[in-house]
């Protein structure tokens, strides 16, 4: 199964969970603000690396990475292309991972990690912002995307698009991925 098919099998079942139904654990002291959006699956290294590139990161960028994860895309950002880095996730797990992982690739003093609701955070300082959500949640976060970053903000997901009233300027298949680059307008 690839990952298009898993995200969507993830979030459909999800979705089918009945009403009023808790997730299976819940972490101490943190307490999800509500339901996660979007399964965690990794990006491979090479597509985290090609979605950078596509965004033409320079040291001079701040890269947002919203659903971060274990923290690769902020980390590769600081590591390859000399950028600082801030991730969000709502998991504390992941934070926690990430955390570590920038730590021990010593990049812990440029990449930041931030336990929070993507949709609730203060992304204004972004130069760069990266996604792997799921269709609908970039949709949903569109508005927050085009309201909320200067404009010229380079904006890079990974294999879903922001519907179909913001086409992409770019698009680059890799084998079973896509990547979509968008850059904020002016207003």
């Amino acid at each position: 199964m690839d990952r298009r098919a898993f995200l969507l099998a993830a979030t459909a079942l999800a979705a089918a969970r009945p009403l009023g139904a808790q997730p299976a654990r819940k972490l101490e002291p943190y307490q999800y603000p509500r339901e996660l959006d979007v399964p965690y699956v990794p990006t491979r290294v090479s597509v985290v690396e090609e979605m950078l590139r596509m965004a033409e990161v320079k040291p001079t960028d701040v890269v947002y990475d919203l659903g971060c994860g274990d923290g690769r895309i902020v980390i590769m950002a600081a590591q390859k292309f000399g950028a600082r880095g801030v991730g969000i996730d709502i998991d504390p797990k992941r934070i926690e991972e990430a955390r570590a992982n920038a730590a021990k690739t010593g990049v812990a003093d440029r990449a930041e990690f931030r336990l929070g609701d993507l949709f609730k955070a203060d992304i204004r300082a972004a130069t760069v912002v990266t996604l792997y959500l799921l269709p609908e949640v970039n949709v949903r976060l569109k508005p927050k995307l085009l309201s909320e970053l200067a404009p010229g903000t380079r904006v890079v997901s990974h294999d879903f698009s922001m519907g179909d009233d913001w086409r992409p300027q770019r698009v680059l298949r890799l084998d079973n991925d896509t990547l979509y680059l968008w850059t904020v307008p002016a207003r």
